[in-house]
């Protein structure tokens, strides 16, 4: 009877049996049990492996890849599923405070847990289990039967039996070819270890294609409550943590993007998320970006500024900010309903010309602002939380010289299961490096709907004389001209026009003070380096190359160049001295 239960304060034997199961399959560190001696709680941390996201991704989550992320639930000791719902808190060892992936981990494990405790009890989980034979039991044979099988199946009927991780395949160029994902190796490493498989390397990565595309279909697929109520939560964690960016971190909806999804969780536009997104905390690490990245914060600023004076704004200018008022929690003061770009050009004014004049930290810069304009701190939080790519400046000890540029940045936009697809596709095809020249006014859209193929859309602003696709080009001088276009012009210069134009602004070039953050320009070019995929697809006309296919490029630098200052017209990335001077940067980053 509960009665019974509440004075009887020894550990419910099914808790001791589930907390087995999870020491079984994973490790005996996988799991901890802290008991209260006065009181009928226990607290029950599961420590989710997530080594397999790349560094970068965990880098753009702020995620310690090298350490787990824990989950706390608190339950009734002596009842266990026929007590209270437990309590859940999500955090990572070195980071308990701020970590906002824990934030929108924990909403969705609550909902989650809440669901399945409304049918679960001790005897339910009891009964199902002794429904299993011997031969389910950890290890045993039906495990290995079952994995085998499971290249047939959807990836939750593998994520439903001990995923251990995988190696990878180790087939690369040491130093050279980026490192692969171990997200699907992960997925499948049950599948190559059981069937102790020899084949070709080509059906291991139509298999990784497959897991890729299932992935983000089943994430949110119930796992089997054949090995107990912990290891249930910890298989629906371990589908959910890899596609996080794809749901809003308020109502963990799929976003719906035209251009698929991109890298960094955000919220989605519905205006009761851009609410509860205000207060849920996810947007504190707003002043750490603004105190550490200034001159990524500036480039934001200076990007979002292009778009709003563009006269294509109404295009281009997209998203569209969902900023709370600050004096009313419950209205929007910039509404993509009711849009209204002259107070929006106020608010930005206020950020630009506190942030030229105010070198002191956060807070002041904070204050000064909200002097000045109460929405401009406000709207600057929105710049910084709705930007989904991850920007990272470039130490001058790692930049590409040849660019002759001293603002340069790393640029990944791809969620997991793209960069997944991605080096799958490389490994089949290979792949190689060009430039993607648009006008600083398409980055706005660029950095939170990644690069789409505008061809025939109302986006597109030069012909698409060579079809549809995304534009890249082996040369600089092509990109380079096509970062200067904008602004209603559609003449597309010559080569021997853009050199001409080059080399008569370098003669005359001075140096820029190193404290120029990009906000006193009003002329800003920008080029990215980007990696594509060497594929048939890949329609070369001389140095004017078309991708039909979005998921064969990925953006890797970005460069800027201010008020006239260029870099050299002539690189070319199929010059084996560039290609290895790019090779050695990205390796730092990405290997």
């Amino acid at each position: 009877s509960p009665g019974h239960y509440t004075t009887d304060l020894s550990r419910h034997p099914q808790l001791d049996i589930d907390v087995g199961a999870v020491r079984d399959i994973y490790s005996e560190s996988a799991v901890s049990v802290r008991e209260y001696e006065t009181i009928d709680d226990v607290d029950i941390e599961l420590h989710i492996n997530v080594s397999f996201l790349d560094e970068e991704v965990a880098s753009a989550w702020k995620v310690t890849r090298t350490e787990p992320i824990i989950l706390r639930l608190r339950f009734s000791l002596s009842q266990y599923l026929d007590g209270p719902e437990p309590t859940v808190e999500v955090f990572q060892p070195t980071c308990k405070d701020c970590f906002c992936l824990g934030v929108q981990l924990k909403r969705i494990l609550t909902t989650f847990i809440s669901n399945q405790w409304k049918h679960l009890s001790n005897e339910f989980l009891n009964a199902q289990q002794r429904k299993r034979h011997s031969w389910f039991k950890a290890g045993g044979t039906i495990k290995k039967f079952r994995a085998g099988l499971s290249i047939f199946s959807p990836i939750t009927k593998c994520s439903s039996v001990p995923l251990i991780q995988g190696p990878g395949v180790k087939t690369r160029p040491a130093g050279q070819e980026l490192r692969v994902t171990r997200l699907m190796s992960r997925s499948m490493s049950c599948t190559k270890r059981d069937l102790h498989t020899s084949s070709p390397i080509g059906q291991v990565q139509l298999i990784q294609l497959f897991f890729s595309s299932q992935a983000l279909i089943h994430c949110k697929s119930i796992p089997t409550l054949e090995y107990g109520f912990l290891v249930q939560v910890m298989k629906y964690s371990e589908q959910r943590i890899p596609t996080l960016n794809d749901y809003c971190v308020v109502c963990d909806e799929q976003h719906v993007f035209q251009n698929g999804s991109m890298l960094k969780p955000a919220v989605c536009t519905r205006e009761l998320c851009v609410f509860s997104f205000n207060t849920l905390g996810v947007m504190s690490g707003a002043a750490e970006d603004v105190a550490t990245g200034a001159e990524v914060v500036d480039l934001l600023v200076a990007m979002c500024r292009a778009a709003l004076e563009s006269a294509r704004k109404s295009i281009i200018f997209d998203p569209y900010p969902s900023v709370v008022d600050p004096h009313d929690p419950k209205s929007l003061a910039f509404n993509p309903k009711k849009r209204s770009y002259e107070r929006l050009q106020r608010a930005l004014d206020s950020i630009t010309s506190i942030r030229e004049i105010t070198q002191g930290p956060y807070v002041e810069i904070k204050k000064q602002m909200d002097k000045l304009d109460s929405l401009a701190h406000p709207l600057l939080q929105w710049i910084i939380s709705s930007n989904r790519s991850h920007i990272v400046k470039l130490p001058s000890s790692r930049q590409l010289k040849f660019m002759h540029t001293s603002h340069q940045f790393l640029l990944l936009s791809s969620p997991p299961a793209k960069e997944a697809r991605f080096r799958t596709a490389r490994k089949l095809h290979g792949s190689t490096f060009a430039f993607h020249g648009s006008h600083i006014e398409n980055w706005h859209s660029i950095l939170r709907n990644g690069l789409v193929n505008a061809s025939y859309t109302k986006l597109q602003l030069h012909g698409a004389a060579y079809g549809k696709g995304i534009y890249l080009s082996p040369i600089s001088s092509i990109s380079f001209g096509y970062s200067g276009m904008g602004k209603g012009q559609h003449h597309m210069p010559t080569k021997e026009e853009l050199v001409q134009h080059y080399n008569r602004v370098n003669t005359v070039l001075q140096c820029r003070p190193t404290q120029s953050r990009f906000l006193q320009s009003r002329n800003l070019n920008c080029v990215a380096l980007c990696e594509v995929i060497t594929s048939k697809d890949l329609q070369k006309h001389g140095n004017i190359w078309v991708c039909p296919i979005s998921d064969h490029v990925c953006t890797r630098f970005f460069f800027v160049y201010e008020d006239g200052q260029v870099g050299d017209a002539n690189i070319n990335t199929q010059d084996v001295r560039i290609q290895k001077e790019i090779l050695r940067v990205i390796g730092i980053y990405l290997n």
